[in-house]
């Protein structure tokens, strides 16, 4: 069976973004915020394996998407507000990108089959 990259990287992003919570300072909000969504791709991408039709799976796809997007959004401000150093910032941001990459691809290999 072949390796399903997508719900790895975003499971890894998942439990990184929970461990980077456990150790910065930044404000309960930010914290949280940041928990919900980068867990939010992971819990998306992982339904969708089990979508009850393509429109299904796309819709999580799709969700999945922007809640990468909202993760990139919250590692900025905490790069922004010194939460994090810069080598942490790119790490995480370049799993986001290769997450989001893969998720542009998924979805439009899935509209072109609906």
């Amino acid at each position: 069976m072949p390796k399903n990259y997508l719900l790895i990287y975003s499971e890894q992003l998942a439990t990184d973004i929970e461990l980077l919570c456990q150790k910065i300072k930044a404000p309960s909000n930010t914290v949280f915020q940041i928990r919900k969504s980068s867990s939010s791709v992971y819990a998306n991408i992982r339904e969708a394996n089990y979508g009850q039709s393509r429109a299904d799976m796309l819709s999580k796809f799709e969700i999945a998407l922007k809640e990468c997007s909202e993760t990139e959004g919250w590692l900025q401000l905490l790069f922004n507000t010194n939460a994090i150093d810069e080598d942490t910032y790119k790490k995480y941001r370049n799993l986001c990108g290769r997450i989001r990459r893969m998720l542009i691809s998924s979805c439009k290999t899935l509209k072109e089959k609906i």
